[in-house]
């Protein structure tokens, strides 16, 4: 089933480092000598374009690119959140997210995707890990789940329930308590692991 430790390392102009932890997620922010600037391109279009920059790095360094969210506005902190996750059968750590951090960002200041100041964040994706990939709803058969689709189908956009794999027709099985639905992969807004089966296996 994977592995569910969270690390997040965060690179914020104008912070030393400090840490903070609980039982569910370890967070560190580290002071960096650089400040990128990109050109905002707009919600998932700039998502797109990072995700074509750094996958491929990503995944030559030994890992699997899980989401890329960016985030903030006028408003509030620019933020570009990477979840990634090592493709061995093992934990995630704050080294492998301190080596990430050093690779994306390297990139980005060449390929220069966004045009503001913005904070970069390398995480795992934790217990609550989304579900990004059509892979990962097979990968993940028999686990709780919670799915939010683009549209209403009988009445409601959001499902929760146990997983049960992909279908011949490649479609993703989720049994609620309220009967067995199938949704295809484009139809899904978002999804992600419901954690609390996993909590009680591990207490």
């Amino acid at each position: 089933m994977g592995h569910w430790p969270t690390f997040l390392l965060s690179f914020l102009r104008g912070f030393g480092p400090f840490l903070t932890g609980s039982s569910a997620r370890l967070e560190f922010r580290l002071l960096p000598f650089w400040q990128a600037t990109i050109q905002v391109l707009g919600g998932v279009l700039v998502e797109a374009k990072i995700s074509q920059i750094i996958e491929d790095a990503i995944t030559e360094l030994g890992f699997g690119l899980v989401r890329v969210q960016f985030s903030g506005g006028q408003t509030g902190r620019n933020q570009l959140q990477i979840m990634a996750e090592p493709k061995e059968d093992r934990e995630m750590t704050v080294e492998d997210c301190q080596m990430l951090s050093r690779h994306i960002s390297t990139l980005l200041d060449v390929d220069d995707p966004i045009a503001a100041a913005y904070v970069l964040e390398v995480s795992s994706p934790g217990i609550d890990r989304p579900l990004t990939r059509i892979e990962h709803f097979a990968r993940f058969n028999g686990e709780l789940a919670k799915i939010t689709l683009c549209m209403m189908l009988d009445g409601r956009r959001r499902f929760q329930g146990r997983l049960t794999g992909l279908s011949e027709d490649g479609k993703i099985g989720l049994e609620t308590s309220f009967g067995r639905f199938e949704f295809a992969f484009d139809d899904i807004e978002s999804a992600r692991i419901d954690p609390s089966e996993i909590i009680e296996r591990r207490s």
